[in-house]
């Protein structure tokens, strides 16, 4: 299925149902549909090559959702760009994803100007807000709102035809090491994995996230499309400095699904005021983007009693997902990423592609209709990771006796200190059991002996205190002593990416504190 018809059919089905409940405004999805034809019908308009790319810079989810199906509709390919941006990064991926045009709410009128010199291929604005210069661009710069606002010249409107295999989006991987990649996914990967979470997730047209997630990374990417296809609406607050008012939010709705990574849930249960709420229509809860340590998922099974808590393993190179662990197994099987999402094979492969046993560490090799086609424009490194194989994920793991899997590290994570090659996961998840953690992070730092000393960075509580010795003493009961963390700093918060990643190379670079 073409994504864009996720739309189109939920409006035919359920046209009054809300799509968006955001900063007290409700759009239906009869509207949403009409304001993506007529920003669709304005983009056919301009006769752009067939794949065209189109960028969108909004935090305005109408307006992202809108300009989103739109440039579906029109035969492009959507560009989600991080709302957080600078001059330099804005030109970057314009300039590597070759957009002929940007959707860009008029907040970012400013940094817009001082980067179109710098941008190649770019011909097209279409900017929300009052008062836009008409010198932003050379050709001119087109009223978002009017777009979205126009009701005319949309019901006979003829899109071009498209390919299931053909591409719909590039997703930027979040550039923690190197420059970010383009990860080109076609109709079909984003069909098959949309289908696979709903089929678990029992996801329907009653249904109603709370949408904390920014919707250019792919986790947020999977909710809207979720959501969409099955006609379902989502209540969106993605400021979390804030948590007491998405929880206020959270009850207003009555939402019955909240995703996030582990830091929103980490900020949840120790920074947020959840003890003194109830949310009786809260079925599901769904955690990706990072491993989530045991102990967590068992608070908020403390904190929300009776709701399903899955815990989910992906890559944006899979469309989003690639596994879960079903809410029963929680408790069996703590720190496990669970089993294949349906339409999904994993096995665990040496480098030299040979199956490892169970219990045995092997890399993640993913098969399935929900593989990317590729990196856009770096064929070599599209040949390392898509192999005869499969996807080969870069996450090392084992597999029990009962085919769950359990991820050790991501390859580049691994820390090499003396003779031991150590997985930081473990570490972290023994420092969370400690009463006084609310974050942490393990990395490996240089040293001229061992090569690399493990660093444990650790964010306590709010208003707890606790001395280096303390943890030191909790590791040393649980783990081997060479996994006993050299170095410990308490930060106030973690280095993260706005998509809530730990950003492990900064870690390294926080001056450390030997003991």
């Amino acid at each position: 299925m073409l994504i864009y018809n996720y739309l189109l059919n939920s409006a035919e089905k359920y046209p009054e149902n809300p799509v968006l409940l955001h900063a007290g405004r409700i759009v239906r999805y009869s509207r949403l549909a009409e304001a993506s034809r007529s920003v669709a019908s304005w983009l056919c308009s301009r006769r752009f090559e067939q794949g065209f790319r189109a960028a969108i810079l909004t935090e305005d989810p109408f307006e992202y959702f809108a300009a989103y199906f739109a440039i579906l509709m029109a035969g492009g390919i959507v560009v989600g760009l991080n709302s957080q941006t600078s001059r330099r990064s804005l030109a970057y991926f314009l300039n590597d994803s070759g957009a002929s045009v940007l959707f860009a709410n008029g907040k970012y009128l400013r940094i817009i100007e001082q980067t179109i010199s710098d941008v190649r291929k770019l011909s097209d604005l279409c900017i929300s807000g009052k008062n836009i210069p008409e010198n932003v661009h050379q050709t001119g710069c087109e009223d978002f709102n009017l777009l979205l606002e126009s009701r005319d010249g949309t019901t006979d409107l003829q899109l071009p035809w498209r390919s299931s295999c053909d591409t719909a989006q590039i997703i930027y991987t979040s550039g923690t090491t190197g420059k970010p990649k383009g990860v080109m996914l076609s109709h079909a990967a984003l069909d098959a994995n949309t289908c696979s979470i709903i089929q678990y997730l029992n996801i329907s047209h009653k249904d109603r996230v709370m949408a904390v997630l920014p919707f250019f990374y792919s986790y947020g990417n999977s909710i809207m499309l979720t959501h969409v296809a099955a006609g379902a609406s989502l209540s969106v607050n993605q400021n979390f400095m804030y948590p007491n008012v998405v929880l206020e939010q959270m009850k207003e709705h009555e939402v019955t699904g909240l995703s996030g990574v582990p830091s929103t849930f980490s900020i949840l249960l120790y920074r947020s005021a959840i003890h003194k709420y109830s949310f009786p229509s809260l079925r599901y809860i769904t955690q990706a983007g990072a491993p989530m340590s045991p102990a967590v998922a068992l608070e908020l099974k403390k904190v929300f009693p009776g709701v399903d808590v899955f815990i989910m393993y992906g890559q944006t190179e899979a469309s989003a997902r690639l596994s879960y662990l079903p809410p029963g197994e929680l408790e069996q099987k703590p720190g496990s990423i669970g089993v294949p999402i349906p339409g999904v094979d994993l096995c665990l492969l040496d480098p030299d592609a040979n199956p490892v046993p169970p219990g045995e560490t092997g890399e993640i090799v993913a098969r399935g209709e929900n593989i990317m086609s590729g990196y856009w424009n770096r064929p070599e490194e599209t040949h390392k990771v898509l192999r005869s194989q499969g996807l080969w994920t870069g996450d090392l793991a084992y597999q029990d006796a009962d085919g769950y899997y359990y991820i050790v590290s991501r390859k580049s994570d691994i820390i090499k200190s003396g003779s031991h090659r150590i997985g930081p996961q473990e570490i972290e998840d023994v420092i969370m059991e400690h009463p006084a953690v609310s974050e942490v992070a393990v990395t490996g730092i240089p040293d001229e002996i061992l090569d690399e000393r493990i660093k444990a960075c650790i964010v306590l509580k709010p208003e707890v205190e606790c001395a280096e010795r303390e943890i030191r003493k909790h590791c040393r009961a649980i783990l081997p002593a060479y996994k006993v963390p050299h170095v410990i700093e308490f930060l106030a918060e973690l280095p993260k990416t706005s998509t809530g990643k730990i950003k492990r190379a900064a870690l390294r670079d926080i001056p450390k504190q030997v003991t």
